[in-house]
Parts: C-alpha cells; structure tokens; sequence
C-alpha cells in the first residue's frame, strides 16, 4: 500500500486523537516498516490493518467507523491534492466513473507497483434506478470507499442516499454501493 496512505492515516489519528495516540499506535503494534512511513514508500496494508484494530480497541470506535472516517479524510486531502481529476469531472458521478479508466491510470504511471481496488459501474436504465459502482480488492477496504464517496459528494455539495451489498468470493471483497441522488428541496 503506497505510503501516502500511511501518512494520511497519522494526520488524521493527530488529529482527532492527539500526537500521543499515534506514538501509542505505533508502539502497540510495533509495525515492520517501523512506522517511518514517507509518502512515496510502500508498505505492507496489515501495518494499517492493525494501526485501526488497535484504534478501535484504545476508542471503542468501531473498526467500519475508523475506517470510514478515514476515507472521508483520504478524499478531502485527495481534493486539496489532486484537484485537477475534481475540477475536470465536474460532479460526483462523472468522478466515481473515471476512477478506473483515468484516476488509477494516472496513479499506476506514478506508482507502477500499486496494488488498486478494481472500480467499475452500472449506469441506471430507468431515472428511478440507483447508480451502481462495484468496488473489489483483495483488501478489503470497502468502508473506506464509502468514506471516500461521501467525502466526493460533499466536495460537490451533493447528496445521495447511498446503500450497499458487500460480499468475499475466495480472497476478494467485492460491494456494490448504489447511489441514489436526492433532490434538494426548495423552502
């Protein structure tokens, strides 16, 4: 998993949990990489599996909470970062749709080793259908993607309801979100 990931998940434990917190993470779960993480390093996902296991444990927050959260802070700082991919598809569903065709072909040119969710879609056949996007990956991550959708939406000041269906076939995670737009009302 590429180090941003690592880096982001430390700004966000500071933040809402003190430096003290992650010191404590770090010395809890003793990681391999020894909790140095730049943002252009690679490293193993179960230093973060765990880092969020032993989170939870410290907060009783649940571990989907933590995880979800930490999307939504990956997808703010993807937006501050990255604002180019945000700006050029203009609204929440044309950026879900670019994911895999354009976003991680831009990831994958930077970082060929990359280990990526799999993201495609299923386009709505009649206006009262949810838009559907399949998320998969050997990880796992599917309460991240979710963070990473609301925090998408909001960067658009767009709302969805949004509902899921997750399931594993072998070592793969597999979810399907279906997101529904909600019209705003006028008062």
């Amino acid at each position: 998993m590429k180090g941003i990931v690592f880096t982001e998940f430390s700004t966000m434990v500071e933040s809402l949990f003190g430096e003290d917190m992650l010191d404590d993470l770090l010395d809890a779960t003793d990681p391999a990489s020894g909790g140095a993480y730049t943002s252009v390093g690679t490293y193993d996902h179960k230093e973060l599996v765990d880092m969020v296991v032993e989170l939870h444990n410290r907060t009783d927050v649940p571990v989907a909470k933590l995880i979800y959260t930490f999307g939504e802070h990956l997808g703010r700082t993807f937006s501050e970062k990255f604002s180019s991919f945000f700006e050029e598809a203009g609204n929440t569903l044309a950026f879900l749709k670019q994911i895999d065709k354009h976003i991680h072909v831009e990831v994958r040119k930077l970082y060929p080793d990359a280990e990526l969710p799999g993201f495609s879609y299923t386009e709505p056949s009649t206006p009262n259908e949810p838009f559907e996007l399949h998320y998969s990956s050997t990880r796992g991550f599917a309460d991240l993607a979710e963070g990473l959708i609301q925090s998408t939406s909001s960067y658009y000041n767009e709302k969805f309801e949004l509902k899921r269906k997750d399931w594993v076939e072998g070592e793969v995670h597999h979810c399907i979100f279906y997101i529904t737009p909600i019209e705003a009302t006028e008062v």
